[in-house]
């Protein structure tokens, strides 16, 4: 196996929560060297994000994965920050517009200290426009985008998701952006900043709802379950109280799952020709695939599924996802040893496989301040400078 595609690539994260910090997650578990600062005093929140155990956040054991981790005030400590800076790569920062420039750290002296790094810029809303200073998080973008409006029933409220979408798709964007700027630097050789907004990725992902809307008017409804360009395409109870997904994008797929459920007759239909007249007849689809489902335990339903090659699949909880096969036969979901907790942590693998440099998860996320000493000794700072900046605070 050769080294990790991203073996030697530097990155620096000051960053908080989610979309910032999980794209340097995506960088580190394909072999970039990534370091995570936090305040010496105020450790990132999503450390206190949901569950934990003995007092230690579990899902940052996943958002901090790869990362060495170090404190340093950049407000007091701008002069060690240019010093780090000098020797990276990267630099993932999502502070509000404005607050690097007030301290002396604006993009124009992060350039000049390192002519070859890039930076990239986590904010809610960029940093130009009437928004751009407010504060703002995933939700707003989630709002914002379209993507409320159009999730839930259609007699209900507009509908946010129980966990950070916005961000993870700002934190794939993110590290794909970075890449594109590492990528043309081995061309220029110069670095360059990348402005990313949290509201503009999740809009791209919404489809073609502006050029629909720009053309013809049309407004996307909230349809629950439902789709508006095919049809029988909703979540199904079966005999023993489980739920299964079933979707007919194509015109083929369709035809199996209403011949499956004995009501052949419904390819004939002059509406069952394409997806949005289906959708049209959604009630009526919907009954015969819920009825039959409503029969049968979910073993069968899947089996009958699979024989007749049409797409189904198992709503699961977080139990299921741990004993579904096709995950295991991914290696989808991976322990990790871990001291903090005592023993191994499992955790999502990493978001792809490569046959020939994969990446892999080397350490999970580790405490507070962990790595200082060692990051701030790969600078020159000797122990009584460090010993001086941790008596001050700055780190």
């Amino acid at each position: 196996m050769r080294a990790a595609p991203l073996d030697g690539v530097k990155v620096l994260e000051a960053a908080t929560l989610f979309a910032g910090p999980l794209a340097a997650t995506f960088l580190g578990d394909f072999g970039a060297d990534v370091t995570k600062i936090e305040h010496p005093a105020r450790p990132d929140a999503a450390r206190t994000h949901g569950a934990s155990k003995d007092g230690v956040g579990l899902w940052f054991k996943t958002l901090g994965r790869n990362k060495r981790i170090a404190t340093l005030d950049l407000s007091r400590g701008r002069d060690v920050f240019l010093d780090l800076v000098r020797t990276q790569d990267v630099l993932v920062e999502n502070f509000r517009p404005g607050t690097l420039e007030r301290w002396g750290l604006g993009p124009d002296v992060l350039l000049a200290a390192n002519p070859r790094l890039v930076i990239a810029r986590v904010t809610a809303f960029g940093q130009v426009g009437p928004w751009s200073n407010r504060p703002g998080f995933g939700s707003l973008a989630e709002a914002m985008s379209g993507f409320a409006a159009v999730t839930g029933e259609p007699d209900g409220p507009p509908t946010l998701p129980p966990f950070g979408l916005a961000d993870g798709i700002t934190a794939l964007a993110t590290a794909y952006a970075v890449m594109v700027a590492l990528r043309e630097r081995d061309r220029s050789g110069a670095g360059q900043v990348i402005d990313m907004a949290i509201i503009e990725p999740i809009l791209m992902m919404l489809g073609g709802g502006i050029t629909a809307y720009q053309q013809t008017g049309y407004v996307q409804p909230r349809l629950g379950n439902r789709s508006s360009n095919n049809a029988p395409r909703n979540v199904y109870k079966t005999a023993d109280g489980r739920w299964v997904a079933v979707s007919t994008s194509s015109q083929s797929i369709a035809e199996r799952v209403v011949t499956l459920v004995g009501r052949a007759d419904l390819v004939a239909q002059p509406w069952f020709a394409t997806g949005r007249e289906r959708a049209q007849h959604a009630d009526e689809l919907d009954d015969a695939v819920g009825s039959w489902i409503a029969e049968r335990p979910l073993d069968e339903v899947m089996a009958e599924f699979e024989k007749a090659e049409a797409a189904v699949g198992p709503v699961h909880d977080i139990r299921g996802i741990m004993t579904d096969p096709q995950y295991a036969a991914l290696n989808t979901i991976v322990a990790v040893d871990d001291d903090e907790l005592g023993g191994p942590v499992q955790m999502q693998n990493v978001l792809f496989r490569l046959s020939e440099s994969p990446g892999s998860i080397r350490w999970a996320g580790r405490p507070h301040g962990a790595n200082t000493d060692e990051v701030l000794a790969e600078i020159g700072v000797s122990p009584e400078q460090l010993a001086a900046l941790r008596a001050a605070g700055v780190v």
